[in-house]
């Protein structure tokens, strides 16, 4: 990519950022789009515009807002995960702006000075395959000549690099175990508190039930604290009727309101809605829509009761719920190993309610190890399946590639104007629009493992996606960019392929900083100005929706999605380390990223996304470990890089990687223990309020088997579960 292809993708995605941003302004201040823009105030019960109102006529009143708000703000609004989230993007913004206060002002000037570009060039002048290096390209380390005392300013800024990182990582590890540790003390009390997961359950004896096995087991262990157990049962063919009939009562609801719209002066009795039986609608019986659905109502009741006391009767699974009297007992009894074979008795924290995945928790030790190696086998084979597609985009990165692979474009790219938008913004645009379909799958694999909780899912998904935009997109591109462009010099002498792959590493930098300017210009722009929820909604609420409910499913914000939004800031994290030191011109475009992300989502946190669930910021050491990652791959890429540099003091940077290790193990045994269980000296803080034994029950079961009368009738599933509890107590502390 040329100079004038970069500054067109650079200014032509700065403009339209600075559109979308006006587009937010005007549209976030008028009253019909709040549910767009302020969702969150929404649906707390406050005033969009409270605190706010002589600001939201301004461009960069809403910068002002979020700039000021507090991180206890963040967490008491959109949760600790959220704020955890937030503190990610200010590491990586901080790390990257340690980085460039030395890299920049330090090798740049080193790499300008120099001039193997111009050397080479006039070497291969004669060559019509050479490769061509702009004056942008001369800013970085490839521009220094082989085996230049140069290079030890190169070396400095590794390990100044490396250095900063650790320093900042440590400082955030402990911010965020604080963090933790404060909401833990806090005296808000929680239902997973009090509650462990059991799995892995052995077949019940001739003699008892499944509930008299686990509650004589337990009640053994612990008979003082022990209160009661909640059998997990399989209840797909209740969850079908309960959903069916939630079906029929949102058409219900429809129906009546459709109804009373129709109620007029001229004809006060209106006229009742109408459908058919058939297939969507259009086919079969015609029959009255508010009759029918209430009968239909009406019939699957007493069906629901009778799946639901199967299933509370005669299909109970191998895992239960445990409920203790005390918050010291439950966080004991999650980090004990509770039978001699650790394949049966699995005991762990349990999650909270809303995150359980029900179909989980049943599935046995060793089938879930199965499922874990089969997952991975297909992940890996997706890995390599997408870096073929990959390769062949990579092709298209330069226009040069594109036609010499394809002769009959070479009149179109021949318009200049042309030329510099598909140069500016085909690869980025395709490259982009390919990664989208990759997440739900993963996110699917990583539940397919048998893992028991959403947030452990997203986690697993987003380990997942980030190895593979890693290898795929920062690999694929950096290599076979290469290997496309100067196919023809390797077939001819096949032992040039290293130094090549080294030539090319500083010019791939001009595709990644448009890459990432496109990403916080447009990516951002549009996050900020919420365009397609913005229409998505208004075409929803004008054509479909009719009753409440609908308009608020129309507009609900949901969460972050923290499955996609990690590893792709994670990227832009590692293209950023990479290039820091090779080529630091990166660092600019990166550092504006981070700068742009934290403004733009701390105001999305505090307005607009919901969350559905709160991990207790289970998700840093996630992104803790994939920053190291990162650091370790820029490192073993710099020792590769200096070897092509012919730099006999390459062995200086060979102990970063082993340092760098090293200060993964050290945070882990220090840190890592304290986000995977609640130590005991938490657990026996004092808390506000304690729950009931049936305040447990109900979080900790499934909306299809939630009976309308709680604590009626209770002897009939008093043998096989303890679901319904009539045991109202309060629990101890």
């Amino acid at each position: 990519m040329d100079l004038s292809s970069l500054f067109t993708s650079l200014g032509t995605s700065f403009i339209i950022f600075c559109v979308l941003v006006l587009v937010y302004t005007w549209l976030s201040s008028r009253p019909g789009n709040s549910v767009i823009y302020y969702p969150n105030r929404i649906l707390r019960g406050l005033n969009p515009w409270d605190g706010s109102k002589a600001q939201t006529w301004s461009p960069f009143g809403w910068i002002i807002e979020a700039w000021q708000a507090k991180e206890d703000d963040i967490i008491s609004i959109a949760g600790l995960d959220a704020a955890v989230y937030l503190r990610f993007i200010a590491t990586a913004l901080a790390i990257l702006v340690s980085a460039s206060a030395l890299c920049l002002p330090l090798l740049i000037p080193l790499s300008a000075t120099d001039d193997q570009y111009q050397i080479d060039m006039e070497k291969t002048k004669n060559d019509k395959n050479a490769a061509t290096y702009t004056d942008f390209d001369k800013l970085a380390m490839g521009n220094v000549k082989r085996k230049s005392a140069r290079l030890w300013g190169f070396v400095a800024a590794a390990y100044f690099v490396s250095v900063a990182t650790y320093y900042i990582l440590w400082k955030t590890y402990k911010h965020v175990l604080q963090l933790k540790g404060r909401k833990q003390y806090s005296m808000e009390v929680k239902p997973e508190q009090y509650v462990v997961l059991v799995r892995d359950i052995p077949p019940v004896p001739p003699e008892k039930t499944r509930k008299q096995q686990v509650d004589s087991f337990f009640r053994r262990l612990y008979p003082e604290t022990f209160e009661q157990s909640l059998i997990v049962t399989d209840f797909s063919e209740a969850n079908k009727v309960w959903i069916e009939i939630e079906g029929y009562k949102k058409k219900l609801d429809r129906a009546e309101v459709v109804f009373e719209e129709s109620k007029t002066k001229s004809k006060p009795e209106g006229t009742r809605p109408m459908h058919r039986t058939g297939f969507l609608g259009l086919v079969g019986k015609k029959v009255d829509s508010i009759d029918f659905c209430n009968e239909k109502i009406k019939d699957l009741t007493p069906k629901l009761h009778t799946k639901q006391k199967i299933a509370f009767t005669e299909k109970q699974l191998g895992a239960a719920f445990i409920i203790f009297n005390s918050r010291v007992a439950a966080a004991s009894a999650s980090q004990v190993v509770h039978s001699q074979l650790t394949d049966t008795w699995t005991v762990m924290a349990a999650p909270e309610p809303r995150q359980v995945l029900w179909k989980n928790l049943s599935i046995p030790f060793y089938q879930r190890m199965i499922r874990e190696k089969i997952v991975y086998t297909i992940v890996f084979l997706t890995v390599v399946f997408y870096m073929i597609p990959i390769a062949f985009l990579s092709a298209f990165t330069t226009l040069d590639n594109l036609r010499k692979l394809l002769p009959f474009l070479k009149g179109i790219v021949k318009i200049a104007a042309l030329k510099s938008i598909l140069e500016a913004y085909l690869p980025q645009i395709i490259l982009i629009l390919f990664l989208a379909f990759l997440p739900k799958l993963l996110l699917a694999l990583s539940k397919l493992e048998g893992i028991p909780s959403e947030s452990h899912a997203v986690r697993a998904a987003s380990g997942k996606y980030f190895y593979f935009i890693v290898f795929n997109v920062f690999l694929g591109v950096t290599v076979t960019g290469t290997l496309f462009q100067s196919l023809k010099e390797i077939e001819k002498e096949p032992n040039k392929i290293i130094k090549l792959l080294g030539k090319s590493i500083p010019p791939v930098a001009t595709f990644f900083i448009s890459f990432v300017a496109l990403k916080v210009f447009v990516g951002y722009g549009l996050e900020l100005s919420r365009l397609v929820p913005f229409i998505i909604y208004h075409i929803k609420r004008r054509f479909l929706c009719k009753t409440e409910a609908e308009r608020q499913e129309a507009w609900a914000p949901g969460p972050f999605s923290y499955a996609t939004r990690v590893p792709n800031d994670m990227l832009i994290v590692t293209i950023a380390l990479t290039y820091s030191v090779i080529a630091p011109m990166i660092l600019p475009i990166a550092i504006l990223y981070f700068a742009v992300g934290w403004i733009v989502l701390r105001n999305q946190a505090l307005k607009v996304y919901v969350p559905t669930y709160d991990s207790s910021g289970s998700m840093w050491p996630h992104i803790h470990t994939r920053i190291m990652a990162a650091l370790i791959l820029t490192q073993i890429t710099l020792i590769g890089y200096f070897s092509v540099k012919v730099f006999v003091y390459v062995p200086v940077l060979v102990p970063l990687p082993f340092i760098s290790v090293a200060f993964v193990y050290l945070c882990r045994k220090r840190f890592y223990p304290s986000f995977c269980v609640t130590s005991l000296e938490v657990a026996c803080n004092d808390v506000k309020e304690v729950p009931s034994v049936s305040s447990i029950v109900e979080a900790y079961t499934a909306p299809c088997m939630l009976l309308e009368d709680k604590f009626d009738d209770l002897e009939r599933y008093e043998d096989a579960t303890s679901t319904v509890s009539s045991r109202t107590g309060s629990l101890a502390k």
